[in-house]
């Protein structure tokens, strides 16, 4: 995979991330909270690995 297109897709789940940010502020999310914080956790991991990775290469 080209370096271009891996950064585009993390761009892209950068800003999902946003979306998933808003739903742990809604008061109905119930039990499914605690899969979204685990869904936040691990994409703050991938994108920390991929500046890492990346941050010598850009």
């Amino acid at each position: 995979m080209a370096k271009e297109t891996i950064q585009e897709q993390v761009k892209l789940v950068r800003d999902k991330r946003e979306f998933l940010v808003g739903l742990l502020e809604k008061p109905d999310l119930g039990i499914l909270k605690i899969d979204v914080r685990q869904a936040l956790e691990e994409l703050d991991e991938l994108i920390e690995n991929f500046e890492k990775v990346f941050s010598e290469n850009l």
